[in-house]
């Protein structure tokens, strides 16, 4: 297995051997239950379907509760597919957890970043905005002119305008794995990763 399912629980720190503080995030990683195992002879790639975080049944679909009890798997909240390597034959049914990891492991985290609402452009993207006297009375956090003269005419696409930010997915490489906790599946990773407290993420091995 090459990657799990988690939720981000927080923010904390922890000490090195020599007394260096580390901040890093907790990751609930697991245990997630593997649903489907696609192969290349039958669907054209290997991959493994894996589901995460128990939820009522009521709340479920007909066809997902069906795809869940033919994986003797419970309702399950978040599902995500993993690509397969090697000789990794996992079986519906099976349940992974954190114990994949190691200390040291290279990772990368995959995750729905906060949303910020309707932002300006200098939230947005960090615009000087105008200036502070000369007449200024209403355009200090103002994106400025956005045109041109007679040609093109247009706004061009794709210029940086106010709008809705974040709640995009993000990716982060290269981040390591400080601590594993087997016992309480949970992965203590240096540094930060996308989304809010309880938000879903994809720990992938780099």
């Amino acid at each position: 297995m090459n990657g799990l399912l988690g939720k981000k629980i927080g923010m904390t720190r922890i000490f090195d051997e020599t007394g260096n503080m580390v901040p890093v995030t907790v990751v609930e990683a697991g245990p997630c239950y593997v649903l489907q195992v696609k192969s290349a002879e039958h669907d054209g790639y290997r991959a493994v379907q894996l589901g995460f975080d128990e939820k009522k049944e009521k709340n479920t679909t007909k066809p997902l509760i069906g795809h869940f009890k033919k994986a003797k798997a419970p309702a399950l909240r978040f599902v995500r597919e993993f690509s397969l390597y090697g000789d990794d034959e996992p079986q519906p049914g099976d349940v992974v957890n954190a114990s994949i990891f190691e200390e040291g492991d290279v990772v990368k985290v995959s995750g729905l970043s906060k949303g910020r609402g309707f932002a300006g452009v200098v939230k947005r993207y960090n615009f000087g905005g105008g200036r502070k006297t000369h007449g200024q009375s209403d355009r200090l956090r103002h994106p400025g002119s956005i045109g041109q003269s007679s040609y093109p005419s247009k706004v061009l696409k794709g210029t940086r305008m106010a709008g809705r930010m974040g709640g995009k997915r993000k990716t982060i490489d290269g981040l390591s794995i400080v601590k594993v906790d087997v016992e309480n599946n949970l992965l203590f990773v240096k540094g930060s990763i996308p989304g809010s407290r309880n938000s879903f993420v994809e720990i992938h091995k780099s």
